[in-house]
């Protein structure tokens, strides 16, 4: 189902302000925003709702989006992500790359980027390190609201313990590779999204950096740092 340019400016304003408050989105709030009545707000989102794009968790509530609808919104950031060494970069990107260019062994610099990763984006970091698989902040991840269900905490779970083989199997070739909700190779239910970069290290040409979080966050950001975090690792080691 096609939608209209206000549509997808509607889906992407519901994206970015569920990211930020971690509560459905109302039509009052998008009323402001776009400067149009409550009313025309709702009807767009009625579409949006028919299209697959966003739901409506309970009755009175706003709206969040789908796995669909965040597919859209991040096909749309990869599109008009330029090459690395133009990626616009700000302080977490420096304190990352001086982080890694102060150690001097390979499998420290690569923990030192995922640590980095974890406390610039609050996700669960992880890097292949040879045939290890690297993990830091799982404290982190199962604080945000989504994962209170035990489901989803044993849908990750089964995720993270499946992730190392099924990296080394499918090896993902694409510099940059995001993996949204049902999209995961495991885990599918678990509600949360997986970022990788791929790079080349003294153990391998497809070493792996990347965080694991809730669907709801900061594309933009997380994609940003992640993909600079592979590019240093590969320029630096």
């Amino acid at each position: 189902m096609e939608i209209t340019e206000r549509q997808r400016q509607i889906l992407f304003a519901i994206i970015e302000e569920y990211a930020e408050m971690a509560t459905p989105v109302g039509s009052v709030t998008l009323a402001k925003v776009f400067d149009v009545s409550s009313a025309t707000i709702r009807a767009e989102m009625v579409k949006l709702e028919d299209a697959g794009l966003i739901i409506q968790p309970y009755t009175s509530a706003g709206r969040v989006p789908t796995d669909a609808g965040y597919r859209l919104y991040v096909n749309s950031l990869v599109e008009n992500l330029e090459e690395v060494p133009t990626l616009p970069a700000d302080r977490g990107v420096y304190a990352l790359e001086t982080r890694v260019n102060a150690q001097t062994r390979a499998d420290d610099a690569i923990r030192g980027a995922v640590d980095s990763l974890v406390e610039l984006t609050g996700n669960l970091g992880l890097a292949t390190i040879g045939n290890q698989l690297y993990l830091s902040g799982i404290s982190h991840l199962f604080s945000q609201p989504e994962f209170i269900d035990s489901q989803r905490i044993k849908s990750i779970a089964k995720l993270l313990d499946n992730l190392e083989p099924w990296l080394k199997e499918a090896a993902p070739g694409k510099p940059l590779n995001i993996f949204i909700g049902a999209e995961n190779p495991i885990g599918k239910s678990s509600g949360a999204s997986l970022i990788i970069s791929k790079f080349s290290s003294p153990y391998s040409d497809r070493s792996y950096i990347g965080v694991l979080g809730p669907t709801r966050q900061n594309y933009a950001h997380v994609m940003n740092l992640v993909r600079r975090a592979g590019y240093i690792l590969e320029e630096t080691l």
